[in-house]
């Protein structure tokens, strides 16, 4: 996003660029304004911002996201760990039962 509002130092009249249509769909298009953007900030709300404001606004976007992924980061670590220990001992117990299994199965069998 951030490196797409660099356009403007391109200072074309028209500039290629790609339109979202319909979620994920891109369509090409012309930018004929490098001046004057138009940004998605969320939850389908557009805002018209010159290409500075846009620059630092997702630059403020990016500095956040970042802090939230530092904060989440350790929780997300102990989680993982967690699910690894579960899923050691699902495999010990699973193991276990098999290898009863097979005990049991070889004495019915003599």
């Amino acid at each position: 996003m951030a490196q797409a509002v660099n356009v403007a130092e391109l200072s074309l009249p028209q500039l290629e660029v790609l339109k979202n249509q319909l979620d994920q769909m891109y369509v090409p298009g012309k930018l004929s304004d490098v001046e004057c953007v138009l940004i998605d900030v969320g939850t389908g709300y557009y805002v018209e911002k010159t290409a500075d404001d846009a620059r630092e606004f997702f630059k403020r976007k990016i500095d956040f996201l970042t802090k939230q992924m530092e904060k989440i980061q350790p929780a997300l670590q102990e989680k993982h760990a967690m699910k690894q220990a579960v899923v050691e001992m699902m495999s010990q117990k699973i193991q276990q039962l098999t290898a009863l299994g097979a005990a049991q199965g070889a004495t019915t069998k003599a």
